[in-house]
């Protein structure tokens, strides 16, 4: 069974830092394209940050580039993304997906990412 579990959500003031992992089972994540998203209330799931399958490449959306990280742990079949400088406008459920093959470059599309994670809740005060 393919299952992508997030966790490292919370309640942070604004500027602050928050590491978000996305811990893979049933499958090798490195073999996937994997992806950070978030929604917002009213509003839809975006893209955030992604990594090819290709050659391991990064890409970011304009609004958390120079902000967020996204990294991958192979041996821990885990995925992150570190959130620095974080605003009130970042306030959203993030998941992490994966994607076979469609997903090579720019940020991520919900629309080509087809195993989701249930999301962790993140909170910024200002």
């Amino acid at each position: 069974e393919v299952q992508l579990v997030e966790s490292g959500g919370g309640l942070v003031q604004a500027g602050g830092s928050l590491r978000l992992s996305c811990a893979a089972a049933g499958f090798t994540f490195n073999d996937y394209a994997r992806g950070w998203f978030r929604q917002a209330p009213g509003r839809g799931r975006g893209g955030l940050a992604g990594i090819t399958t290709s050659d391991e490449s990064t890409y970011y959306a304009d609004s958390v580039k120079g902000r967020f990280t996204i990294s991958s742990d192979n041996a821990k079949n885990t995925v992150y993304l570190q959130m620095n400088s974080l605003e009130p406008e970042d306030t959203a459920v993030y998941y992490c997906a994966a994607a076979e093959g469609l997903y090579s470059d720019g940020p991520p599309k919900a629309a080509d990412f087809g195993s989701w994670g249930q999301g962790t809740q993140v909170t910024v005060s200002s």
